[in-house]
């Protein structure tokens, strides 16, 4: 479920990649320039701004998003529009690495309110942001396909139409248009690893195409930390953790600024059952985390503590986190406090602890309706309200009262009936999987969970769940061992990974 901005934007930013310009040479001073023939050089569209030191800014911020330098990236976009205060398609930019909500709902307004002035390929982009951010993929699509109908030659136009396409999960389209990028220019760093991730996720997932795809990444930028970062990715999809380990901690070597390596490494010790070395890796992480990096990092160390076989001590850091979140500095400290209640919520109720359970979604709801009031978006309000009533509905449905329960579903129905995106219903499916569930109706809840987020493992559990319990024991065993080797962290695998490993016959690493 979409329950922070973050998430909930998502669509919104699958133009991230897409920002472009014509290259006059402006960074040629940058000491990390060496890296523009594989980033920010990968253009063929216009960029509208009559400064060079815009201009400058923006191509090394464009090449620093390429290379997931987000944070650094988002700085240089500042100084563009800084340096151009007319300058839309960096506002764009800087909405799309935004460090809150504030941040990015001001900065797409202003790319709005310059967009007159710029080409027709950076207001092509900043309707498309515009169309995620109200959930109307549909049209969001359309001006995907009209970028790519007047710039066929632009390898990040064809990139910002797949990302809307892998939004709706329309993988083989996504990988055709990441294709087109890459046969127009080969060495885009950031065209490879977008391929790589679209095999990592997207089904049909093919992992040894992932690897390959991130190898070739590697080599274009070998010193760059975040190519270790995605090519570790693809280790430890293959279930290789040892060698994913040796690319995290090779690429924080790189760039020790970089936390999400420190991550990266404690997810490793956590699969592998040594958890204090995961414990310490993210502290680690924590002490040299940025922006927000330092509260969204820490969940992960609760985490920790459910795959130990103790959900009730990940609640209480959890909660923890919460009260010292506004202490901790960092530019969006309501998204953090919704991240760590809703995984309170997500633990809570899948262990039936009820004080827990609803002490965090009482929490929950103001901080969720505060954020609808800050972003001022009715397409934004819909999604948090539909989450609210998700958690209540889950809720209620733990504890045996279906018909409050199918209230909340039919309430998330209504609220996101408006909503061109066909993918809005996937929590309603969810909520209606766990009403017929818990009532042992398995075939229903089948139906549901596959109109549910399948790519979340916790949803693809609850389905193996119910398809052992409609007595199809071979189908069951094989959604249990993809879950088992899922090998990616998120709260719901946490919960699920050790039963998913028992029920596949998979034991662990």
């Amino acid at each position: 479920m979409r329950c922070v901005w973050h998430a909930v934007a998502r669509a919104a930013l699958t133009v991230a990649f897409a920002c472009g310009a014509w290259y006059d040479g402006a960074a040629a001073q940058d000491p990390r320039s060496a890296l523009d023939a594989i980033t920010s050089a990968v253009l063929q569209h216009p960029l509208t701004t009559s400064s060079a030191t815009a201009r400058d800014h923006f191509l090394r911020g464009q090449r620093e998003l390429d290379l997931f330098r987000v944070i650094d990236a988002n700085a240089h976009f500042k100084e563009a529009v800084a340096a151009d205060p007319n300058f839309a398609f960096a506002y764009l930019s800087v909405a799309n690495t935004a460090n809150s909500l504030d941040e990015f709902k001001t900065n797409l307004a202003l790319a709005e309110q310059h967009a007159a002035g710029a080409s027709d390929a950076e207001r092509l982009q900043i309707q498309m942001v515009r169309k995620g951010f109200d959930n109307d993929l549909a049209d969001q699509l359309a001006l995907g396909r009209q970028l790519v109908e007047k710039y066929p030659d632009s390898p990040r136009a064809w990139l910002a139409l797949a990302g809307v396409q892998g939004a709706l999960n329309r993988n083989e389209e996504a990988r055709t248009a990441i294709a087109k990028a890459l046969e127009l220019a080969p060495r885009f760093f950031a065209a490879h690893t977008t391929m790589g991730v679209s095999y990592l996720f997207g089904e049909p997932r093919d992992f040894a195409q992932a690897l390959q795809y991130m190898q070739q990444a590697e080599a274009l930028a070998p010193d760059e930390a975040g190519a270790h970062t995605f090519l570790g990715d693809a280790y430890r999809a293959q279930r290789n953790l040892a060698k994913a380990r040796e690319e995290y901690i090779r690429g924080h070597q790189l760039n020790p600024r970089d936390a999400i390596l420190l991550v990266k490494a404690g997810h490793v010790n956590t699969l592998l059952g040594d958890y204090g070395a995961a414990r310490a890796d993210y502290d680690s992480a924590i002490a040299v985390g940025r922006a927000n990096e330092k509260a969204a990092y820490a969940p992960f160390r609760a985490y920790v503590s459910v795959y130990a076989g103790d959900p009730a001590a990940a609640i209480d850091e959890l909660n923890r986190l919460v009260a010292a979140v506004d202490g901790m500095g960092v530019p969006d400290p309501k998204a953090a406090k919704v991240g760590a209640l809703s995984n309170v919520a997500i633990i809570a109720t899948h262990t039936r602890n009820r004080a827990a359970a609803e002490r965090s979604l009482k929490q929950l709801r103001p901080l969720l309706l505060q954020q609808a009031d800050e972003a001022g978006n009715p397409a934004f309000r819909r999604g948090q309200e539909a989450t609210i009533a998700y958690f209540e509905g889950w809720w209620a449905a733990r504890q045996g009262d279906y018909a409050a329960a199918q209230k909340q579903a039919d309430r998330i129905s209504q609220l996101l009936a408006p909503d061109a995106n066909p993918r809005k219903l996937e929590p309603m499916h969810q909520l209606e999987g766990f009403i017929a569930l818990y009532q042992r109706k398995y075939r229903e809840a089948e139906d549901h969970f596959r109109l549910g987020n399948l790519l979340d493992p916790y949803t693809t559990y609850q389905l193996a769940v119910a398809t052992q319990g409609a007595g199809d024991a071979a189908a069951a065993k094989r959604l249990f061992r993809e879950v088992a080797d899922y090998n990616f962290n998120t709260v719901g695998f946490a919960l699920v990974r050790k039963d998913a490993q028992q029920k596949a016959g998979a034991g662990t690493l």
